[in-house]
């Protein structure tokens, strides 16, 4: 067992890294996933019964899972390794890039924490959030990510104005992609309530 933890020991800050990069990778997907599934769980009071309840019963049974099977986990082994990680070289906590990373990683956690709080509201059926809202809530992780990943990159060397100019790009993308899909959407919409009446004209 000595011999075990001398040969691990060097390779300390290795092994933390990976497990950190694993447990970013495992969290953001659940937390994209998990938003996906309140856009679904929000529109499904649109649909008739019974297959309104038997949806929202899916999407509250689907949200539980991922959020505690998988999204709470990938935090705790994200937030873990990089304690682990900054323990093996402290003299980083200096460094301003890291301020600024802790800083979105606060934001992300409340974030997290912010949709267990919205998916216990919509197993209790006390949400009034949109599908629309949810898609434009689904991007804040995305720039958030972004941001964290320049930061652990670049870190000093950060370039600050084109690293603005991609945020300011990303949320005027995100934004017009938003209103372009709900635009489609309402025509499609129309388009189909058109075809139902003309159905029903045609077959009194």
């Amino acid at each position: 067992m000595t011999q075990f933890w001398s040969e691990i020991a060097p390779q300390a800050y290795f092994w933390f890294k990976a497990f950190h990069i694993i447990g970013v990778v495992v969290w953001f997907a659940g937390l994209f996933y998990l938003v996906r599934l309140f856009v679904y769980h929000a529109e499904a009071e649109k649909e008739p019964e019974p297959a309104r309840s038997i949806l929202k019963k899916q999407y509250e049974l689907m949200e539980k899972r991922l959020y505690n099977i998988i999204t709470q986990p990938g935090m705790f082994v994200t937030v873990a390794m990089a304690i682990a990680v900054i323990s093996t070289e402290p003299g980083v906590l200096k460094a301003w890039w890291l301020h600024a990373k802790l800083a979105l990683v606060v934001l992300l956690l409340v974030y997290h924490f912010f949709c267990g709080r919205i998916m216990r509201k919509l197993a209790a059926g006390t949400c009034t959030w949109t599908g629309q809202q949810f898609r434009a809530l689904n991007e804040a992780p995305t720039l958030l990510l972004v941001t964290i990943v320049m930061l652990a990159v670049f870190k000093n060397s950060l370039p600050l104005n084109w690293t603005g100019g991609l945020i300011l790009a990303l949320i005027v993308f995100m934004a017009a992609a938003i209103q372009l899909y709900a635009k489609k959407r309402r025509k499609d919409q129309e388009k189909l309530r058109e075809a139902q009446s003309q159905v029903a004209t045609s077959n009194p």
